[in-house]
């Protein structure tokens, strides 16, 4: 929680306990589930929770927006930003329904308003669309375009215009080799000095 204060001073009483609450939340569902490593639910809030707000760093959500977590796993980083944001709607997606079930218990037990979690594939998403997706790291970023570039408003009211933000990690040379749309990196060591950030990255695509 340290973590949280430092790079977030200004949060309410309210989010500060939603934060806090978070540990002992997924402690429990990690013990019937295996969501997260045991070595990294030690670390939980570097880890998973600040990682995932690395995105608050490079875009401030106004009210009102929408936004698609794909393959959210256990909620990130649907759920921290869903805290941090509580006028803005988040859905949470995952194909496996165990994870999703998690999430829902989570949400739930958060007061999360603003949290959909359905267990769904987004390719699969017809009628919807959404500001921005958002994910950690389920695919190559190539394949993950795929899936989501029907799914996104083209009116945009943030300063950053609509699109994907996709969080990764390591080289992404090889990869992004592949892409022929634009897009832009923002690495995530600019905003967190833990070492665990020094390979991690935003990668944008506007739309």
């Amino acid at each position: 929680m340290e973590l949280i204060r430092k790079y977030f001073p200004q949060l309410t009483a309210r989010q500060y306990e939603q934060f806090a609450q978070l540990e002992p939340l997924y402690q429990e569902w990690n013990s019937k589930i295996n969501l997260i490593s045991r070595k990294d639910i030690d670390q939980l809030y570097e880890k998973h929770v600040l990682h995932s707000l690395g995105i608050a760093k490079v875009v401030q959500f106004k009210p009102e927006t929408t936004l698609l977590d794909v393959g959210t796993g256990g909620g990130f980083p649907g759920i921290p930003l869903a805290i941090l944001f509580p006028e803005c709607h988040f859905h949470l997606v995952d194909s496996i329904g165990k994870k999703i079930r998690v999430v829902q218990e989570v949400a739930q037990a958060l007061q999360l308003t603003n949290v959909k979690a359905e267990q769904v594939r987004a390719e699969t998403i017809q009628d919807d669309t959404y500001d921005f997706v958002i994910s950690r790291a389920v695919t190559e970023l190539k394949e993950f375009y795929g899936w989501v570039r029907n799914k996104i408003n083209k009116p945009y009211q943030n300063s950053l215009r609509n699109g994907i933000l996709y969080l990764k990690g390591g080289d992404l040379t090889e990869e992004l080799k592949e892409v022929k749309f634009k897009y832009k990196i923002y690495n995530i060591s600019d905003y967190f000095e833990e070492p665990f950030f020094e390979t991690k990255k935003i990668v944008y695509v506007p739309f």
